[in-house]
């Protein structure tokens, strides 16, 4: 695996100083540049957790991926360039109000002066690195903060027009990539999985955000929405043009 062609596949390039402000760069261009997507789950194409297979999906056939793809291979790029970075894993707060599977979302925790929470492949949500002091941190997607509830664990919170909102929890405890074998394949095949009903194609803009579910595109402007039904000719359309995926209906996609 080579890390200046990932560098390359989403308009970065190397750094010379491992700085909050070289974390946060890195963050915002690998959110603008590699989608957060399922269309795997949804076609019944099996993910597995190697890095070597994510690192040809996303960096040679163009893809994105999701958390465990997307977290894990960034996680291992932020090691390669000499952050102190580690995998680890959260628990994600349902729209019911309800805890999915408990350790089955991944993410990274960075370390530089303190703490921060760096988070690639949770979709809608910052782009920039959030440190765990409980300081209020602010990008055109929300504001954001982490309080720690209980010693030693952490809960992530967005606060759009004035109402708060639990995003997730988590612990700092290390995590392999393997480790969450079993939430892989939850996410892939159980009915309780958010990722197996439709497709999700999001990636952040400059100025907000640009999301595909199944037919429906919202684009997000400066925290204004626009939705359009697309056809499913439009909606192929736009996965090349705003995602570079070429969606071919006749095969997985894949290889």
């Amino acid at each position: 695996m080579d890390p200046i062609k990932y560098l390359q596949r989403f308009d970065a390039y190397p750094i010379e100083e491992n700085y909050l402000q070289d974390l946060a760069r890195l963050q915002s261009l690998h959110m603008q540049h590699i989608p957060f997507e399922n269309l795997d789950v949804i076609r019944k194409v099996p993910i597995y957790l190697n890095l070597e297979s994510i690192y040809d999906k996303v960096v040679n056939q163009g893809r994105g991926g999701y958390c465990y793809e997307l977290n894990g291979l960034f996680c291992w790029l932020l090691q390669q360039l000499g952050f102190d970075a580690k995998m680890i894993s959260a628990t994600v707060l349902k729209p019911d109000g309800s805890f999915t599977k408990p350790g089955t979302h991944a993410a990274i925790a960075v370390h530089l002066d303190t703490p921060y929470l760096v988070d690639a492949g949770f979709g809608d949500s910052t782009i920039s690195p959030i440190p765990l002091g409980g300081e209020r941190h602010t990008d055109n997607s929300g504001t954001y903060r982490i309080e720690e509830i209980e010693e030693g664990v952490f809960q992530l919170s967005r606060e759009n027009n004035g109402e708060e909102k639990i995003l997730y929890r988590f612990t700092l405890e290390e995590k392999r990539l393997e480790d969450f074998h079993e939430g892989c394949v939850f996410n892939q095949v159980s009915e309780e999985s958010p990722f197996t009903h439709q497709d999700i194609v999001t990636r952040a803009t400059p100025d907000g955000r640009i999301t595909l579910t199944d037919t429906t595109l919202t684009r997000t402007i400066n925290g204004k929405k626009e939705k359009q039904h697309l056809t499913q000719a439009e909606k192929v359309k736009l996965l090349k043009d705003e995602f570079g995926i070429v969606l071919d209906e006749e095969k997985p996609l894949q290889k």
